[in-house]
């Protein structure tokens, strides 16, 4: 049984909080080992990120501009360059219009940006062994990709 009312959204926060300053409150930051670096980890992109890279991909490879995509998928030119940056979600009927567009599939773009996300989970594995010596030490990394 829930202890919130009905018709109120409950907030479950993502982070956990911390005690606001001069509040009494500390909070421990994790511990590293010596000598571990500093960088934080990669931010796993977004799937509009994605989706966006695949549709400006193809259509530069097809040597297009944004206008006349964005006429033949029946949408505003810069809302399919908000599409391309990733600043835009686009609705599953404006992604398959746009797909069409440049001569795919919806699947297809989706097929695109699910093996980019692969490639980018690949790479990540692949980054943490070599933190740990079980890669060559002559790979170098190469975009989303470790080449060794």
């Amino acid at each position: 049984m829930s202890t919130h009312a009905p018709n109120e959204a409950r907030v479950i926060p993502l982070r956990p909080q911390t005690p606001p300053p001069g509040s009494g409150g500390t909070t421990r930051a994790p511990q590293r080992p010596a000598g571990a670096p500093q960088t934080p980890a990669p931010r796993e992109p977004l799937w509009r990120d994605l989706v966006g890279d695949v549709l400006r991909r193809e259509r530069l490879a097809q040597e297009r501009t944004l206008k006349d995509v964005a006429e033949a998928a029946r949408i505003s030119m810069p809302y399919l360059s908000e599409l391309e940056r990733g600043r835009k979600e686009g609705s599953s009927e404006v992604l398959a219009a746009a797909a069409q567009a440049l001569g795919l599939g919806l699947a297809d773009l989706l097929s695109l940006a699910q093996d980019e996300l692969a490639r980018y989970a690949r790479s990540r594995v692949d980054r943490s062994r070599v933190g740990r010596g079980r890669t060559s030490p002559t790979a170098q990394y190469d975009g989303l990709c470790l080449v060794a």
